[in-house]
């Protein structure tokens, strides 16, 4: 069985943590790098239930795409939830190892993942990564359509692809326009709407979409606009990234054995359809 280093290091050469933002909080978080890993367990959050879905896995290392701490903290007392994470981690011998920003825009990176789940041809990266020669690195994907679909039916496909949550597929535009190309981003993405319409696609599929921003987006532009759960749209990443430490596990006859958690940790739980409108005299005060 390799040590924890020698997984470390090949994930740090998937995902290298000198490509995450400044404010990221990526990499090793918790694990003794001479401890020995036989299982493994990928998930997009690093909450209780995911780490107690580990200890009963027997994993030995938790690979989560959310930091656990990304803003810091002075304490790790089990008073606190993240507290509590920690602690269960460190009884149980199991270490924890991030990969976000890093994982966002790699090759292949969390959009990839994305737009492989709607069946898209990734074309190129959204926002290109300049220190990528090849031009392959970068955050979101420029995709196509194997053939053209409305709105509707595209946010049909999103709902039936995308893993199910209590939210699944709002959109903003007109529900039958064409969609011929598209640009996804996994994760929080209305930061992106300008490098979106320079790209010329049809529509644009993302998580976390605020009032505001698309309102404004929707004024500049026709651009349909399909918003999905966060975590759904950065859960496919787990496949994806258990499938390449799989590659490499098989190369270097490690035997490890690999799991993508299914627990759905979107914290929305719940979700009531509004009734068609009875009237047009506007919203009540």
């Amino acid at each position: 069985m390799p040590r924890l280093s020698e997984v470390i290091a090949a994930l740090e050469n998937l995902w290298p943590a000198e490509r995450a933002e400044s404010w990221d909080a990526v990499g090793t978080v918790v694990g003794d790098p001479d401890q020995e890993v036989s299982r493994v367990l990928f998930a997009v959050d690093p909450v209780q239930e995911i780490v107690d879905e580990a200890v009963k896995l027997d994993a030995d290392l938790l690979v989560t795409h959310h930091p656990l701490y990304l803003r810091g903290t002075t304490t790790v007392a089990a008073s606190t939830f993240k507290g509590r994470v920690v602690h269960t981690l460190i009884k149980n011998d199991i270490a924890l190892h991030v990969a976000h920003t890093n994982a966002d825009t790699a090759d292949p990176g969390v959009s990839d993942a994305l737009a492989g789940a709607l069946d898209l041809r990734v074309v190129g990266p959204l926002v290109p990564d300049p220190a990528d020669a090849s031009g392959r690195r970068g955050l979101g994907r420029i995709c196509e359509l194997d053939h053209p679909l409305t709105v509707r039916e595209l946010a049909l496909k999103a709902a039936e692809r995308l893993p199910a949550t209590a939210q699944g597929i709002r959109v903003a535009g007109d529900p039958e326009a064409t969609v011929r190309t598209i640009a996804v981003s996994g994760g929080s993405g209305d930061s992106l709407f300008d490098q979106v319409r320079a790209a010329g696609v049809d529509a644009f599929l993302t998580a976390d979409l605020r009032h505001h921003p698309v309102s404004e987006a929707r004024a500049h532009s026709p651009l349909a606009l399909l918003d999905a759960a966060h975590w759904a749209t950065e859960w496919p990443w787990c496949e994806l990234a258990a499938t390449q430490l799989d590659e490499i596990s098989d190369r270097n006859g490690w035997g490890l054995r690999v799991h993508v958690s299914d627990t759905v940790t979107d914290p929305w739980t719940a979700h009531a359809a509004s009734n068609p409108p009875t009237r047009t005299t506007g919203a009540p005060n």
